[in-house]
């Protein structure tokens, strides 16, 4: 098995990951206030599967922008229930949300 060239697995995985956020802020499941219009641009999600870096834009002035971020960081754990639901390995990554 040696010369196994790299798993696409993450990228899979990153890619539901990033559907079901997407669908999950447009649906309005996230009810924080300081959540108003966000975008999901991207998702990277390391090796072991354990972490997923989600980049997002949100929209707004720049107070409003922090506003959201900072909401979406105390809503990780909702969000990675969510996440939970739609993907089909053993375990779940871990949300961190940067701009």
């Amino acid at each position: 098995m040696a010369g196994k060239g790299p798993s696409r697995r993450p990228e899979q995985v990153a890619e539901a990951v990033r559907t079901a956020l997407a669908e999950a802020l447009v649906r309005g499941e996230v009810r924080d206030p300081r959540v108003p219009m966000v975008t999901v641009s991207s998702v990277d999600v390391t090796r072991d599967l354990a972490h997923a870096t989600i980049r997002v834009v949100p929209h707004g002035s720049e107070e409003e922008r922090a506003a959201a971020l900072e909401g979406l960081r105390s809503a990780a754990g909702f969000l990675r229930r969510i996440v939970a639901h739609t993907l089909t390995t053993r375990t779940v990554p871990e949300l961190h949300v940067e701009l």
